[in-house]
C-alpha cells in the first residue's frame, strides 16, 4: 500500500491529508523518465566501451583478415622482387657476358613509374588506409616494370643466341686451300719485300703457294660480294661478305666457281689457284677485313690446326721474307 501523507494546516489547525496535483504527478514521472533515460544512455555507453556488437565483431574480424592478406601479398611481392633480382644477376653476369654483351643499365632497370596523379582514383576515395593501399600498388608497379624489361633482355639475348651461331659460322677459320702439311704458307701479314718493286712494303694478307689449279675454299659463311678481273694488282680475285664485320679476298685466281650475290658455306670450292694480276708464281693472297681494316688472317686459322699445328703456322707466318705479290 501506498504511503498516506499529511500536513498541518494553520489555517484550521489539524492536519490535512496531502493529496497530489496532476502536474506534481507529471513532474515526478518526467524526473523518474529523464534519471532512466540517462543511466540507460550512461549503460549503453559503458557496455558499447568494454563490449562490441555483432557488427562491430564482423567489421573488426573482416579487417583482421584483410590485414592478413595484405601482409601476404606483401611477402609474396618480397619473394617475387628476390627471383627478380636472380634472374637480373644471372642475366647480366652470365648470359650477357657468354654473349659479349653490355648488361642491362640500372637506370632503366630500375625505371621510374608513372608522375604525382598515377594514384589519383584511390586518394580520391578517401580511403583510411590510402598509404598502405598505394604503397602496395607502387610496389607491384616497379615490379611489372622491372619484368617486362627482363622480358626485353631474354628476347634480346635469345636474338643473340641465334646470331651468335651465325657469328661462328661466318668466322674466317679456315686456310683457303688445303695445307695438311704446314708448307705451303709463303709470305706471312706485315711488312715484307715487295717482288717487283723489291722496297719494303705492307703485305696485308698471306701468301699460300700452290700449283695453279688448286681448289679455293671459302673460309667462313658468307655472300659473295665480288667476282673481278684487273690487269695487274689482285688480277682474278673474289670478295665474299661474311657478316659481324667480316670479308675475306682471295687474290691472283686462275677462274672462278661462284657468281656475285650467290650464298657460299665455309668450305665451298670458289674457285682455283692462278698466276693471275701483280704476281711472280702461282698462289693465293689471302685477305681478312674487320670493320674496314685489314688484319691478321692467321688469327682466325683455328678451325682445322691442332694448337701445335698453329703455333707452327704463326712462326712460318713471322718470317720477314719477300711476298709472292
Amino acid at each position: 500500500m501506498s504511503r498516506i501523507k499529511y500536513y498541518y494546516d494553520p489555517k484550521t489547525c489539524k492536519y490535512e491529508r496531502y493529496t497530489r496535483s496532476r502536474w506534481d504527478i507529471a513532474l515526478n514521472a518526467l524526473g523518474f523518465l529523464s534519471l532512466a533515460s540517462i543511466l540507460a544512455v550512461v549503460f549503453i555507453i559503458a557496455f558499447n566501451a568494454y563490449f562490441d556488437s555483432p557488427k562491430e565483431l564482423m567489421l573488426k574480424k573482416e579487417n583482421s583478415e584483410l590485414k592478413l592478406y595484405y601482409s601476404l601479398l606483401e611477402e609474396e611481392v618480397g619473394k617475387m622482387n628476390s627471383m627478380l633480382t636472380d634472374l637480373q644477376q644471372r642475366d647480366d653476369n652470365l648470359y650477357r657476358i657468354i654473349f659479349e654483351s653490355e648488361p642491362v643499365a640500372p637506370e632503366i632497370r630500375k625505371a621510374g613509374i608513372g608522375g604525382t596523379d598515377r594514384y589519383r582514383d584511390i586518394r580520391e576515395k578517401g580511403l583510411n588506409q590510402e598509404e598502405m593501399i598505394i604503397n602496395l600498388h607502387s610496389k607491384i608497379d616497379g615490379l611489372k616494370r622491372q619484368l617486362y624489361v627482363q622480358s626485353i633482355s631474354y628476347d634480346e639475348i635469345t636474338d643473340m643466341a641465334l646470331k651468335k651461331e651465325e657469328y661462328w659460322a661466318a668466322i674466317p677459320a679456315l686456310q683457303p686451300i688445303l695445307n695438311e702439311n704446314l708448307n705451303l704458307l709463303a709470305s706471312g701479314y706485315g711488312v715484307r719485300v715487295h717482288p717487283i718493286l723489291k722496297v719494303r712494303k705492307m703485305h696485308t694478307g698471306v701468301d699460300f703457294a700452290a700449283p695453279k689449279g688448286t681448289p679455293i675454299y671459302a673460309t667462313g659463311d658468307g655472300i659473295v660480294k665480288e667476282v673481278k678481273t684487273v690487269f695487274g694488282g689482285y688480277g682474278k680475285y673474289i670478295e665474299i661478305d661474311h657478316g659481324f664485320g667480316f670479308v675475306t679476298r682471295y687474290a691472283h685466281m686462275n677462274d672462278f666457281k661462284v657468281k656475285k650475290g650467290q650464298k657460299v658455306k665455309r668450305g665451298d670450292i670458289i674457285g682455283t689457284v692462278g698466276n693471275t694480276g701483280s704476281s711472280t708464281a702461282p698462289h693465293i693472297h689471302y685477305e681478312v677485313m674487320k670493320d674496314g681494316k685489314f688484319v691478321n688472317p692467321v688469327n682466325y686459322f683455328f678451325k682445322d690446326l691442332t694448337p701445335e699445328e698453329y703455333d707452327k703456322i704463326l712462326e712460318l707466318a713471322s718470317k720477314e721474307n719477300q711476298s709472292l705479290s
